[in-house]
């Protein structure tokens, strides 16, 4: 079988759609005949070649650069325009395309009616392959057994899934739960190193005393669903208030949506120590070159020990059973929407029973403003 190509435009256009993050990657896949992991690839192809669009032809000097950066931002706001221009006027979604080809035309090749058409050659080949709702039934599944048994790992919630009906084998259950993104919570023996360039940082945290707002920041993902799939969600909190400094979802799990709730949180403040997991994107020179070089310490947990960064654990089971469970999100937009009026709530308004009974937003600005009353003291001293 001759193995399909698709086109620049096409891929930027997939891209471009990824990034905005308004649909999941298994609605795309469907929607563009486009298999889910291409679609990841594209994704962070782009984000990750963006920054070199800006730093390229440095030689020319610094008014070609300049000149360069202007012609780009140009660009891309002419982009932006005929994109939305695009999205309110294109009257024929790629279903209606597809079915306006005629294969015994006999005059007009199936390529040159794909060509007039503006759709992918490839796309007309290709049959979609339906989301499957079982599959989804059995992310709902585990994802709210693992909630309440994080300590479960494959054999468990395969065992458990078989108690409650389920027809599933250990590998399928594997599967699932590698592309959820979750494992099991527990000590594992080091047997092997990683092979990889990613940085290693301490656990800094064990016999800390923390007693102020900013002295330990700490992040962590975790899965949200979806009716026609599934995204991740990323947050800042604060330990000792318990305030989430920042949130953001994204359709793929990459570095780059943890970078753009990093920037947001240091908006508000800044921490003097950063904690989090051994996963990938908390391990990238992207991520930690953005905390060393605003001089942040950075704290990394064991690896399976998730009760180092217990604090943002306790956070998503908090979320998941006030807010996520309670509702069935039927789009990105609807689970952003949901979600920024559950965090408001969670830290203006809900009260924490290790916190006297107080929001968080109360004890981490009360805190934080009685420290820089201290400092100024210190300073006229």
């Amino acid at each position: 079988m001759q193995r399909k190509r698709h086109g620049a435009d096409f891929k930027a256009k997939v891209a471009l759609e990824a990034i905005k993050g308004l649909k999941t990657v298994n609605e795309l896949s469907s929607e563009y005949g486009v298999h889910a992991s291409q679609i990841n690839q594209w994704k962070k192809q782009v984000l990750d070649e963006l920054p070199g669009i800006f730093s390229s032809r440095r030689a020319q000097g610094r008014k070609d650069q300049e000149e360069l950066t202007a012609q780009l931002y140009q660009q891309i706001g002419q982009l932006k325009v005929e994109v939305d221009w695009l999205k309110k006027n294109l009257a024929l979604p790629l279903a209606n395309k597809r079915r306006l080809v005629e294969p015994e035309h006999p005059q007009l090749s199936i390529r040159r009616q794909c060509e007039l058409l503006e759709l992918a050659r490839s796309s007309w080949y290709y049959e979609p392959v339906a989301i499957d709702p079982y599959e989804l039934h059995l992310m709902e599944r585990i994802d709210e057994q693992y909630t309440a048994t994080p300590f479960y790992g494959v054999r468990r919630m395969t065992a458990w899934l078989r108690q409650q009906g389920e027809a599933v084998n250990h590998k399928r259950v594997a599967r699932i739960m590698r592309q959820m993104g979750i494992q099991a919570i527990y000590p594992k023996p080091r047997t092997t190193i990683a092979g990889d360039n990613a940085r290693r940082y301490p656990y800094l945290l064990r016999g800390l005393c923390i007693d102020r707002p900013d002295l330990v920041w700490s992040t962590d993902i975790t899965y949200i669903r979806l009716a026609n799939g599934f995204v991740y969600l990323v947050a800042v909190m604060d330990w000792y208030s318990r305030y989430v400094l920042s949130w953001q979802l994204s359709n793929t799990m990459d570095v780059h949506f943890c970078l753009v709730a990093l920037e947001e949180a240091l908006q508000v403040s800044q921490p003097t120590i950063f904690n989090s997991d051994q996963g990938s994107q908390f391990t990238s020179l992207a991520f930690t070159g953005a905390l060393e070089g605003r001089a942040i310490q950075i704290s990394q947990d064991g690896k399976g020990r998730a009760f180092d960064n217990i604090f943002v654990e306790r956070l998503w089971r908090t979320v998941k059973y006030e807010e996520v469970y309670l509702k069935d999100y039927d789009s990105v937009s609807s689970a952003i929407e949901n979600l920024e009026r559950y965090f408001r709530f969670y830290n203006q308004e809900r009260l924490h029973q290790s916190l006297n009974y107080r929001p968080p937003a109360s004890v981490y600005f009360s805190k934080q403003e009685d420290s820089d009353v201290k400092k100024r003291r210190r300073e006229r001293k």
